[in-house]
């Protein structure tokens, strides 16, 4: 093993596009680079709270590049964090890239996939059913995985869903793309947060009904009005993350009725992401 140096930028992306899923833009320099530097567009208060990444490769006899991995220590805490890993789902590689960041991250709690990284949109955790090797060689190293969200995808234009009356479009910054509203005068009755296309790829960060408002058809209906919008700015299809990790009980965070309301308009789930933490 050793460190990544400019030279191995298209090794690295063809790892990373091996693992890329349905729904994900290729990754491409630009992305790489924000990745290298401990930036990312999704979960950057989380990337500002860490040191530098340091990035290594693993290679063959001739230098050719099998596998890479990114990590870095949380200062305030001292917590370790596995950022990414890719080697084209080999268990023997996964396993030793764990390990050689296990033993540079040194003693304490580590962390891995727990943040989204640059080199995806907004892919926060391990796509496990997508990535076995690499959740094998994690298991093995004694890391204990939580199922935390659910990943969705549906090409775009969808038929047949109605449409919010009364949905104001605004411009929205935090996370780059745009903000939807209905209102009925100055009560805000629902909400939704889509971002700026990627490569035609869309996503849907966010939607909301407020409580008064449920169970009147308002959330499918800003729901079509949302993916209309995506449609309308250039996305060939849509995605979106549901974290449906509640506890038994905990109603504020059930996502039951979104579930329900995103299979109700033909998204199909690509996989389940888990984050996954390694005591002391």
């Amino acid at each position: 093993m050793r460190a990544y140096h400019p030279g191995d930028e298209a090794a690295v992306l063809g790892l990373v596009g091996a693992d890329r899923l349905p729904g994900q833009p290729p990754a491409t320099p630009g992305m790489l680079a924000e990745a290298l530097a401990g930036r990312s567009p999704v979960d950057g208060g989380w990337w500002d709270e860490l040191e530098a990444p340091v990035t290594e490769v693993i290679c063959d006899a001739t230098d050719q590049v099998l596998g890479a991995v990114s990590y870095a220590r949380r200062p305030s805490d001292q917590s370790g964090f596995i950022l990414w890993l890719h080697c084209r789902e080999d268990e023997g590689l996964a396993e030793a890239l764990i390990s050689r960041a296990l033993h540079r991250l040194g003693t304490g709690t580590v962390h891995a996939f727990e943040f989204a990284s640059a080199l995806t949109l907004g892919l926060e955790g391990l796509p496990a059913r997508h990535r076995p090797a690499t959740l094998k060689a994690l298991e093995a190293a004694g890391f204990t995985g939580r199922d935390s969200w659910r990943y969705m995808r549906a090409d775009l234009p969808v038929a047949g869903l109605p449409r919010a009356e009364r949905c104001t479009v605004e411009e929205c910054e935090d996370p780059p793309g745009r903000r939807l509203e209905v209102r009925d005068g100055a009560e805000l009755l629902a909400e939704a947060t889509i971002g700026r296309p990627v490569d035609g790829v869309g996503v849907l960060w966010w939607i909301g009904v407020a409580q008064a408002a449920r169970g009147r058809g308002t959330g499918l209906a800003l729901l079509g009005s949302a993916l209309d919008e995506l449609a309308g700015i250039g996305a060939r299809e849509v995605i979106l993350y549901v974290d449906d990790d509640a506890p038994p009980g905990d109603t504020e965070r059930d996502r039951t009725a979104a579930n329900g309301l995103y299979d109700r308009a033909g998204f199909t789930e690509v996989d389940r992401l888990h984050c996954f933490t390694r005591g002391s």
